[in-house]
């Protein structure tokens, strides 16, 4: 099965080691896994995908809101309605479950199936959770 993780972090870095070890737990189960990021690369790829990751991180600590590049590349993905996903919030903040689900609300709104949520807090459970939704 080919995966995309799309990676959302809060500002343009390389990428999280939570984002690293989703890619190493899919590809141990025998997947391909290819990191998409949300500042440089656009949505058109992930139509190609049996199946998508978004891995975001929420502006601060304090909010619930995700950076611009989230929305932009969703909306310009294009044939992403009715495909199965997975939305994991990648760094803690004040508000869990509210910025959880306003990520899988974001995701909806493009047609995605969102089938399995998380809250990553460190690259081994990361790891672990990958290995269970490859399965």
């Amino acid at each position: 099965m080919r995966i995309a993780i799309v990676n959302v972090s809060a500002q343009r870095e390389l990428v999280s080691p939570c984002v690293a070890a989703l890619r190493k737990g899919f590809e141990s189960m025998g997947h391909r896994a290819d990191i998409i990021s949300a500042w440089t690369d656009d949505g058109f790829r992930l139509p190609a995908y049996d199946y998508i990751v978004v891995s975001a991180e929420t502006l601060s600590f304090f909010s619930r809101k995700f950076p611009d590049c989230l929305h932009k590349i969703l909306s310009t993905s294009g044939g992403v309605a009715g495909k199965k996903s997975a939305a994991f919030l990648g760094k803690k903040c004040l508000f869990v479950n509210k910025a959880l689900a306003a990520l899988m609300s974001a995701m909806e709104k493009e047609g995605m199936f969102v089938n399995w949520s998380d809250t990553l807090l460190s690259a081994e459970q990361a790891e672990a959770l990958a290995k269970r939704i490859g399965a």
